[in-house]
């Protein structure tokens, strides 16, 4: 068995857990629903390291072997939690002593980051048929399919921030876990928000995939392979149009630090031995324009005439455009714009900028006098509060510009700083020797 028909490897372990308990409900023993659940936790404790709590277990034979349980809590300090879980059963692979089960799901589950960061590496890996060997009783094994259907029902995630966002969803399986069909919705947002998946021929590991997120659309298709070192690879391109970068934020309870109409195109990368990882090794590339534009945490006019560090403010732009290049770490998302370039009425801009844990690291040139002088600006702050000022020599040059010739002076004094700094090896940063930002 190749690693992509072992794709989503770490869903088969958990369902190992389950299934010795689903098989038991079959059988003729009939055990008590107590029996169940408590069989059911130290199978999950066994396998992973963690304790389960099952606030009650009940099963039925009829029309369709049955297992519901009730009320899930992992023993962690922010525990993951299900309001119910419901399996059912399909009796025809039974006869081939193969586990198959028709549906899954999952209603009232929370799931927060930092509890389910705590599963890595646990439970083991493995092939689809050396897991049913451990978990399953002698003879028995998964069917090709062993999932049928997976849904969720108001299942919500709560990142690092502590932000918590509720989603419906569903995903039909074809053999060795191929999504058929996937969709996910953000619940309780307009306009709406969700994504659908597609499989595209029943011999072929792509997918088509429809997005719809701000008002617009983000469409494409994504592909699955096996590299040669024997790693699982997905790849995507993807068109969006006219989407609302102020609604598509605001649908993950976040604020824009830009408005506009979003057009371009994402390519997305990312290898790993399971299907697990790729969350946290996403990569991504996404070659945008935003028309019109508006800046709207920063003014950039008043950060030049000002020549200190500025706050707040609005920056209309006629059209900002740039790379986005994301990366997934174990810490976060980091992303990178570059070869940023805006224009207005009143000043066009260029630069380089990075996010990480919603702290920015970034450097602009504006320029002020029809394209000809760069004023250098230091991007710093937060997300939330982003802060624009001159650089230390860039604001020393600025203070002899504007004494020889006022105005225009301060411009091209700044730029003439910068440079000098440069030459001779001055720090990129050296605000704080020339006073800038303090009280």
């Amino acid at each position: 068995m190749t690693r992509t028909q072992r794709w989503l490897t770490g869903i088969a372990v958990a369902l190992g857990v389950v299934v010795s308990a689903v098989v038991v409900t079959a059988s003729a023993l009939l055990p008590s629903d107590e029996k169940i659940a408590a069989e059911l936790s130290a199978r999950f404790e066994e396998n992973f390291g963690i304790g389960l709590k099952i606030g009650s277990a009940h099963r039925t034979l009829w029309p369709m072997p049955t297992l519901v349980l009730n009320e899930l809590a992992t023993a962690q300090a922010q525990p993951i939690v299900a309001r119910r879980v419901m399996l059912r059963l399909r009796v025809a692979p039974l006869w081939r002593r193969e586990i198959a089960f028709d549906a899954v799901d999952v209603e009232g589950a929370v799931f927060p980051s930092a509890s389910v960061r705590a599963f890595r590496g646990r439970g083991g890996a493995g092939k689809q048929d050396d897991l049913a060997k451990k978990h399953l009783p002698s003879e028995w094994t998964l069917a090709s399919t062993p999932v049928e259907q997976l849904r969720w029902r108001d299942v919500r995630w709560i990142d690092r921030r502590d932000i918590s966002l509720a989603y419906d969803g569903e995903v039909t399986f074809d053999a060795s876990w191929r999504p058929r069909v996937a969709a996910i919705r953000r619940l309780g947002v307009e306009p709406v928000t969700q994504a659908r998946a597609e499989r595209v021929g029943s011999n072929e590991d792509r997918w088509r995939v429809l997005m719809e997120a701000g008002g617009g659309t983000w469409n494409g298709e994504a592909r699955l392979d096996t590299t040669p070192a024997g790693l699982l690879r997905v790849t995507g391109r993807f068109e969006a149009k006219a989407i609302d970068i102020e609604s598509l934020v605001k649908a993950f309870d976040r604020r824009a630090p830009l408005a506009g109409k979003l057009s371009g195109t994402t390519e997305i990368d990312v290898e790993g031995e399971q299907v697990t990882e790729f969350a946290r090794k996403l990569h991504t590339r996404t070659r945008f324009s935003v028309k019109p534009a508006a800046l709207t945490r920063i003014d950039l006019a008043k950060a030049v005439s000002t020549a200190g560090i500025s706050r707040g403010g609005r920056t209309p732009l006629d059209e900002l455009s740039g790379t986005l290049d994301t990366q997934g770490t174990d810490d976060g998302v980091v992303l990178k714009y570059t070869n940023l370039k805006a224009r207005s009425g009143v000043l066009t801009a260029t630069g380089n900028v990075r996010l990480f844990n919603r702290k920015i690291d970034g450097d602009v040139a504006v320029d002020i006098v029809d394209g000809v002088v760069g004023v250098p600006l230091k991007v710093a702050g937060t997300v939330d509060e982003p802060e624009v000022s001159l650089t230390g020599a860039a604001l020393t040059g600025a203070a002899i510009g504007t004494a020889v010739l006022p105005g225009v002076g301060t411009a091209i004094g700044a730029r003439i700083g910068q440079k000098v700094e440069q030459m001779f090896g001055g720090k990129k940063d050296d605000r704080a020797k020339a006073g800038v930002g303090r009280p």
